[in-house]
């Protein structure tokens, strides 16, 4: 079948949402996909987004495990600091 999927949807869930799609379907333009998918696909990819989208429970233990890793790597701006620290590296 083919199908076409679009969203709207806050910030902080865009990313996971492209990266379930883009498994199963043609990235058209920021929120738009489609595609032909198999029934046992489109299955799959329904269950993801509801496990995304619906699941209160697997959202926050996403979010709790997002703010772990943020402190593991030493709080906000852990890129630009590793970045920073690449580049005197490679000036030394």
């Amino acid at each position: 079948m083919f199908i076409i999927v679009v969203y709207d949807i806050c910030e902080d869930r865009v990313v996971r949402i492209l990266k379930i799609c883009r498994k199963y379907l043609n990235w058209v333009q920021n929120s738009v996909f489609e595609g032909e998918i198999t029934k046992a696909n489109f299955v799959k990819l329904k269950a993801e987004l509801e496990k995304l989208l619906k699941n209160e429970g697997y959202r926050k233990q996403m979010l709790d495990n997002f703010e772990r890793l943020t402190q593991r790597l030493g709080g906000g701006g852990a890129s630009q600091k590793t970045a920073q620290l690449m580049f005197a590296l490679l000036q030394s």
